[in-house]
Formats: structure tokens, sequence, C-alpha cells
């Protein structure tokens, strides 16, 4: 540290490169974490690596000896206990009805662990009910299966709780979704907080945008954590900048591109931006100013370009880009993820820099897995053995209401230091991302109960002994590969 700074510009760059170069237990020293929509493990990587390749669709092929998934094998395919067989879904019929996926629904649908109730479940709006067992393979998710064979992914990564996506963001930042205001809430005959235990989606308390009865949440997340090390860090959303502006869907329909639900930061008041300011400049973002950590997915380009990116950033793409059913498809989505981890990998940071992405619930799609229980709950909102109970034990910290883990959903680890086509089998969680950033830049735990303190460890699908600095580029509208090299140093 410099005693005295000369100019006022070499005090700022100096005070610049201390901030975004903390030390980390790892050589990562800037992580990015894109959470997606509602899709199940089985939906997009139930027969990885075996695409069909029907003539006229992207083409996939994998690699030999490519590591096998815990995915959908004869029997599931041929003899489901469901009300109907698993079928695959074309490119070309990529948009999907959205099933029932609220917290009772989803632990009816796993029948004590038997997994067979999806159609009547979940499936019971959809048009056809069926639509729950449709799965996508390499011709449709093309990108994410090339990134899997390039980098590394996990067959064992579950929600933190069986829920939806509010849950799901929540649990990402903090492990706890207790500690709700009102402690209870029912809207449109369906229970949103029981016992003072967030279950279903809502908006948050602090931000103009919200439409909904709006909920907060006491206690901490990782935002708190990292503003106490003082290390940069950032949630960026698409619309965030203009609630109201939309973009065409699928189907042709005009999307909202900002979902307050899913800005996890905003129902807690000390990292909430309620007004959606924009950073004071640039070279502010992610640091302590008026936006508070909270930006538009735009301010972290311009940041890039000035050289500032935070060391913690999370990534929520534009709506009609989630990969949520009928806003948005595998399709639209895959032209959001190429095109991002396509500019992130000609970024100087790129050496030393992780992407993962992640997704917050199933959507009420099928897997076939069942939910590993490791926190039981009995409330009049849980049904996954009996109505009103998800197992008989008492909950963790006494909390009801955060039955779980819940669904398996993918997850794929990009990285220069990432293992290649590496599946881990490993259980993980959502809070194992959380547990990553809090063990990575020396964070402590949430406390509170937060499943951060159980959670496994990331750190099998990396290889820190050596890095071989590794771009895969791909076609943003196919997901087919365009360029792909391997620099060893």
């Amino acid at each position: 540290m410099l005693k005295m700074c000369l100019f006022a510009s070499l005090c700022l760059f100096t005070t610049a490169l201390q901030a975004d170069h903390h030390k980390t237990k790892t050589p990562i020293k800037h992580l990015i974490v894109i959470f997606q929509e509602n899709r199940s493990f089985d939906t997009y990587f139930g027969t990885y690596p075996h695409a069909e390749n029907r003539k006229g669709e992207p083409h996939f092929s994998f690699i030999q000896k490519t590591p096998a998934v815990n995915g959908l094998n004869r029997a599931l395919k041929k003899i489901n206990q469901n009300l109907a067989q698993p079928f695959r879904i074309s490119p070309n019929n990529a948009t999907q009805t959205n099933p029932g996926h609220v917290y009772t629904i989803l632990q009816q649908a796993a029948d004590s662990g038997l997994m067979d109730m999806f159609v009547q479940t979940t499936g019971k709006n959809c048009t056809p009910p069926k639509t729950v067992m449709g799965y996508f393979d390499g011709n449709t998710v093309t990108g994410l299966w090339n990134y899997a064979q390039f980098f590394s992914m996990s067959d064992n990564f579950h929600t933190t709780n069986i829920c939806g996506s509010t849950v799901g963001h929540v649990n990402l930042i903090s492990g706890q979704v207790h500690g709700a205001t009102p402690t209870t809430l029912n809207f449109q005959s369906n229970p949103i907080v029981i016992d003072g235990t967030l279950i279903n989606d809502i908006d948050p308390q602090f931000d103009r945008c919200s439409l909904t009865p709006p909920v907060s949440l006491s206690g901490r997340n990782v935002g708190n954590l990292l503003n106490e090390k003082k290390v940069t860090w950032g949630w960026f959303q698409g619309g965030f900048r203009d609630c109201a502006k939309t973009h065409t869907g699928p189907l042709g329909q005009p999307v909202v591109d900002y979902v307050p639900h899913h800005n996890p930061f905003q129902f807690y008041q000390s990292t909430s931006n309620p007004e959606h300011l924009p950073p004071t400049s640039a070279k502010h973002v992610g640091k302590s100013d008026r936006a508070n950590h909270l930006y538009d997915l735009k301010d972290f380009w311009d940041a890039a370009k000035v050289g500032n990116i935070p060391a913690v950033s999370f990534f929520k793409p534009r709506a009609f880009q989630n990969g949520h059913a009928v806003n948005s498809n595998p399709l639209f989505e895959q032209r959001f993820l190429v095109s991002t981890i396509n500019k992130l990998q000609k970024l100087p940071q790129w050496k030393d820099m992780c992407v993962i992405i992640a997704w917050d619930d199933n959507g009420g799609f099928y897997d076939h897995e069942v939910p590993p229980i490791v926190n039981q709950s009995q409330t009049s909102a849980d049904a996954f053995n009996a109505p009103g109970f998800c197992g008989s034990n008492p909950p963790l910290g006494g909390y009801q209401g955060r039955a779980g883990y819940g669904y398996r959903v993918p997850f794929v680890l990009i990285s220069p230091w990432a293992k290649r086509n590496y599946v881990d089998h490993k259980l993980i969680d959502q809070t194992s991302i959380l547990r990553f950033i809090e063990d990575n830049w020396d964070l402590g735990r949430i406390g509170d109960f937060s499943f951060d303190e159980f959670a496994g460890s990331i750190e099998h699908m990396f290889n820190f002994k050596k890095r071989n600095l590794r771009y895969l580029f791909l076609d943003h509208k196919t997901g087919e590969i365009k360029k792909k090299k391997v620099v060893e140093n």
C-alpha cells in the first residue's frame, strides 16, 4: 500500500486494483454464476451424451470415453410408471406449456419417492399433461452438451429445498428462506409463507417494480459477507434499468424483461436497490455506491470495457432468454448463454475465471431421481409421503417449510481450471455455489441454520494443479462448435 499518492488518478487505480485482487483459496479470481429457469436434469441431460441427430437438426457428436450420467435408461423410457412415457422433443417444437411447480404439488409428484405422479400433478394444467415427461437431447440443447464435453458438469446437483423460482434464488445467496415477513401469507388460495418460511413465488418488499403483495426477509446473505470483506460483487439482471421494457417471446408474445421475484437481493433491505438506481460510473460497478451492487446486465459489459469486473457476479437474463416454459425456450436460452460465454472468453480475466450455469428449480418437469430429503418438514403444505408430512423428524433449527433437498437440475462448470469432459456424481445443492464463494474469498458462513454449513463441495470439478487456457466458441443459434483451442501453460 502506498503511504502517499502523488496523483489522484494513481490513488484511484491502486484502490481499484486492491479491491479486485483479494487473496483467494483457489486460482479462481472471478466467478460468474448464470442462473437459469425451470428445467430438471432429465429434461436437458437425460440421454446425454447420445443424441438422435435427425436430418435438418443441429448435429452433436460426443468425445470417446465420455462418462455416463445417471439419466434415462431404457427401462425408464419404455416401462415408466408415470401415466406417460418420457418422449423426445425436437428443436422445431421447443416451446412448452408451463407445468405446476409449487411446493405442495412438487412433493405430490414425487409420491413418497416412487416418482410416478408427474402427469396428474405438475402436468395437470399443461396442454397436454404429458408435457412434463418431455426431454431434449444434444440436437436442441447442443450448446450445453458441448460445454459439458469440453468442461465439467454434475449429474447430482439439487435445489436446496423442494421449491419454485423465488426459493431457489434466495437459497443461492443465503441458504435460508425462514424469516419472512409477513409470517403468514396466502395468495390466490396458495400458501406463499407458512410458519415464517417462504415456500412459493412472491415479489420482494424492497423493489418498486413488485406487483404482488411483497415479502421481506431477515438475516444475512452473501452480499453482506462480501461487503464485510470488501470483495467486489454484483447481481446483473436483464431489464433492471427499465422494468416495463419487453421483448418478443417464442410464441410471438411480448414478454416483460425484468421479473422482480427473480432478484433475491431485493428481499433484504441491506442489499436492495429499490429505485433501480444506476451505478455512479462503470468504474464503480462492484463497489458500494447508490446502486448497492444491483445492476442491469449492460452495466457488467460497460464495466468490462474499462477493465473493471467484480470478483463475484450473478447473471440473470431477460425473461425471454431465461429458459422458462412459455416465455422462453431452450433455443432462446441458448442464444443468451452462448453469446455471453463467447464474450467472457475474450476478456483478459478469462485466465482466472469460472462460469457456473445452474438452474433455480425443475419447473415441474420429470426427473427420475428421488430428492434426497436431508431436512424434513411437517406443515399443512407438505405432502411428500402423506398430507402434512415430508418425513416426521424435526426440521433443521426448528424452521418448518424447508423440505429438501429438492429435485435435480442441470449444472455446468466452465473454466480454464475445469476438468475436461468430466461428470461429477457427488451430492451438491444450490448452496454448494454459495459455499464455494464463502470458502474461496474467506467470508465465513451465513449462520442461522443456513444450508451452506452442510453443502457438498464443487471443487471436484476443477483441476487446480494445472491450468489449460481452453476456449470453446459456439454458434449462438445452433450451439454447434465454431472454434476450440487449448493453450497449455
